[in-house]
């Protein structure tokens, strides 16, 4: 973080934005305070386009009179039921909310609303880094007005509540799970007094919808190290009752001297890897979910030791359940999870023995365009402390890698559809829909897959006579 003085302040908020708030509110007579994270990301030197202005008095009045002001280009939006507004302007957005102080009935986070003061409005925030506000009135402009030590908690990397956490939390448990989010985004430490509250009021995050706690765990999942939020989450006791899942994958079992790893870390390690990689969600997703019908599929077998068949299908299959319990979106983005979980050992297996060709082809028609997403949760995967071993996975990689390429250059397999269409078979042996047409289209794919024939139309057409032949088909037409 960064210290700035009061003059160094004002200068963050010169652009003509914040000169148009000042000006506007000095012209209603109302004060007005930049408040939040807008304030908090300044001194953390991180972007942050979202400013949010509380004013007291009306802060639908004051985005009125600003719209009005800014003229061609501005658009205000009211929104009465909440008592805010939203101004935008040219790719900025403001929104401004009357300064309140709020009160809660135990079953619901929807709080009792009454206008107050600057200090009703900081006493209601959620953590001391987000309730420093800065004043934008002329004759103050740029005051930092921090009175819970918030600068100090920045200094500190800690995440403190400005008030008693257990009212904090129990008033709105929704603040628990952005209390982990804030650390693990920010790599942050929370205050004991505050973590010990967490597990205290763990049971409170049931009155939360789905939809709310899925947005926090997306944002902790997108996390620069996911693995500090999913601990803080475990540590805390949310993560069994958020993710029941998760939790099952914890813990090493031995038997006769032999040990599987603990999935549960093995699983964080796979998604703090992949996250050096990639801002995909999704892929992100997929990190999480590809080990997680391991304990489902846990066996133990005198000879082989510690097993877990099938564990990437039977994920596959646990998936939209997953998505549907946490209300995640059961579209393609949920498919591509699904597809990505269980394709995921293939790579691997081809990696571990001789790199063919017929093997590194269905992996490419299989994986199709998202073949490089599966191969960087692959390596991502590869978390061995053998060194050796490690590098020698690593370099068998390359070589799947460099197949692919080739491959794909010359055989032109992602996506690809057999060159002769089943309608062309039904035409040329007088069929209707059925088995037979099904077979011959199948066998022409995997003849292709296998590299019996190029992936051209007429060695196929010519395979589709032969084998047909064998199957007791004879073209309507010679």
């Amino acid at each position: 973080m960064i210290e700035l003085t009061k003059e160094e302040l004002k200068l963050r908020f010169s652009d003509k934005i914040f000169n148009q708030i000042s000006e506007t509110a000095d012209a209603l007579g109302l004060e007005c305070y930049t408040v939040g994270g807008y304030v908090r990301d300044i001194f953390l030197q991180r972007p942050s386009k979202d400013i949010d202005v509380v004013v007291v008095g009306s802060g639908i009045e004051m985005a009125e009179a600003l719209g009005q002001r800014l003229g061609k280009g501005a658009h205000v939006a009211v929104f009465k039921n909440f008592g805010t507004a939203q101004v935008k302007y040219y790719g900025t957005e403001v929104e401004f909310v009357g300064a309140r102080k709020e009160s809660y009935q135990r079953d619901s986070r929807k709080p009792i609303v009454e206008d107050g003061t600057l200090e009703d409005d900081q006493n209601r925030r959620d953590f001391t880094i987000n309730a420093m506000a800065v004043c934008l009135n002329k004759a103050r402009f740029g005051e930092l007005i921090d009175p819970f030590g918030g600068m100090d908690d920045l200094k500190e990397k800690t995440i403190r509540t400005p008030l008693d956490p257990d009212i904090t939390f129990s008033d709105d448990p929704l603040r628990m799970m952005r209390c982990i989010r804030f650390a693990a985004q920010l790599n942050f430490y929370i205050d004991d007094d505050t973590f010990e509250s967490l597990c205290r009021n763990k049971e409170r995050i049931e009155i939360i919808s789905k939809e709310r706690i899925a947005d926090e765990l997306n944002k902790i999942i997108l996390a620069p190290v996911p693995s500090k939020g999913f601990i803080d989450l475990d540590r805390s006791g949310l993560l069994p009752l958020i993710f029941p899942e998760l939790v099952a994958m914890q813990g090493i079992e031995t038997r006769n001297g032999k040990a599987h790893k603990d999935n549960f870390y093995h699983t964080l390690e796979v998604l703090d890897n992949i996250s050096k990689y990639t801002d995909n969600l999704w892929l992100r997703w997929a990190a999480l979910l590809h080990d997680i019908a391991k304990p489902v599929t846990k066996r133990w077998e005198p000879q082989a030791g510690w097993t877990f068949h099938n564990h990437n299908f039977i994920g596959e299959r646990m998936i939209p359940t997953i998505f549907r319990n946490m209300k995640l979106p059961m579209n393609e983005k949920m498919k591509y999870v699904q597809k990505l979980v269980s394709l995921h050992m293939r790579p691997i297996v081809i990696a571990n023995d001789i790199v063919t060709d017929s093997a590194v082809r269905r992996l490419l028609f299989e994986a199709s365009d998202d073949i490089e997403d599966l191969m960087t949760l692959c390596e991502a995967d590869i978390t061995s402390k053998n060194s050796e071993r490690k590098q020698r996975f690593l370099n068998n990689f390359q070589l799947v890698r460099q197949k692919l390429k080739d491959l794909e250059e010359r055989d032109r397999v992602r996506n690809f559809q057999p060159p002769v269409s089943g309608e062309e078979i039904m035409e040329v042996f007088g069929l209707k829909p059925c088995q037979e047409v099904g077979a011959l289209k199948s066998a022409i794919k995997d003849a292709i897959l296998d590299g019996v024939i190029p992936n051209e139309y007429e060695a196929a057409y010519a395979f589709m006579l032969q084998r047909a032949e064998k199957m007791g088909l004879k073209p309507v037409k010679e």
